[in-house]
């Protein structure tokens, strides 16, 4: 008789959520190997098979789906058990990790999150600072950032904080093109913006909100590809200020016409929302958020056009 080894619960929930023996590998820090035999064992041990195995990848069973429930009720209270009983050292000796929109991910926390760093030396930090939502109900992530409160889901949100947008262009760019006086006008220019059916939140939608039927003939789903592209002179392009502002290759345009308002949320699921080194790391980035308000949301005075 096979016997039930709590451990393997680990590996059926990396494979479950992550679908692929060489991804959930990738997460455990173990080779897929290892991964496949533990699943063989716990299915053995359980008397039950959990998995269809298919070309595509690892689908749950029914066996599988009840077993997902019990599994993740396990992890939070093991979770919660670390951060109750285990002192605050050894709470913030583990990994965090945090899924924030590309843009914010790698001008904003990137500059900052060494600071984390350094409070909380034996922390391992994952910032992963890509153009979508990660999941937080397959634990893709254990903060997220995003553009929205979330409708549905075991989780806990909270507003972080407000941020501007504006349109820019390089100065190459206006010299060689028509002047810009209204909004109407920009129907004459080249557009960069977001590819339609990528894009992975509706409050990045916002062309219409300059000019109804706007569209941009550039087009990209990486924040940071078009940040690039309008530098290089490609057209104009709507960007957060906190990337955009007081950079000398960009001039703000239709300043006092065009001024777009939206709101970063942060996420976290409700199970983790008291293990220590979450909740360490949800303090710092509201402090910094806080502390970067007049980056976020500037007031500036300058009227914005192009010649």
């Amino acid at each position: 008789m096979n016997r039930f080894d709590w451990d393997d619960l680990r590996f059926f929930l990396a494979v479950a959520r992550a679908g692929r023996l060489t991804v959930a590998a990738r997460r455990l820090g173990a080779d897929h190997a290892t991964v496949s035999r533990r699943i063989t064992a716990l299915e053995d041990a359980l008397k039950a098979k959990l998995f269809e195995r298919r070309p595509q990848g690892y689908a749950l069973t029914e066996h599988g789906e009840r077993l997902l429930a019990k599994a993740e009720t396990i992890e939070s209270e093991a979770l919660a058990a670390q951060s109750e009983i285990g002192g605050a050292d050894l709470a913030l000796s583990g990994t965090v990790r945090i899924g924030a929109p590309d843009g914010f991910g790698t001008f904003f926390l990137a500059p900052r999150i060494g600071r984390l760093a350094e409070r909380y030396p034996e922390l391992e930090i994952q910032l992963v600072a890509m153009p979508r939502l990660l999941s937080l109900s397959k634990r893709e992530a254990d903060i997220a950032i995003s553009l929205n409160p979330p409708k549905e889901g075991k989780i806990v949100a909270r507003k972080l904080a407000d941020y501007r947008l504006g349109l820019y262009a390089a100065p190459a760019y206006l010299a060689a093109h028509p002047a810009i006086i209204a909004p109407q006008d920009l129907f004459e220019h080249q557009l960069i913006g977001y590819i339609d059916d990528l894009i992975f939140t509706p409050e990045l939608d916002y062309l219409d909100d300059i000019a109804k039927g706007l569209r941009p003939r550039l087009q990209s789903s990486n924040l940071i590809a078009q940040m690039h592209a309008t530098i290089a002179g490609a057209g104009l392009c709507v960007l957060p200020d906190f990337m955009a502002a007081g950079d000398p290759r960009l001039v703000p345009v239709l300043r006092r016409e065009v001024e777009l308002v939206r709101s970063f949320w942060l996420i976290v699921h409700a199970d983790l929302r008291d293990v220590a080194r979450v909740r360490a790391t949800v303090d710092f980035l509201v402090r910094e958020a806080k502390a970067a308000r007049a980056v976020l949301m500037p007031q500036d005075e300058v009227e914005a056009g192009a010649a």
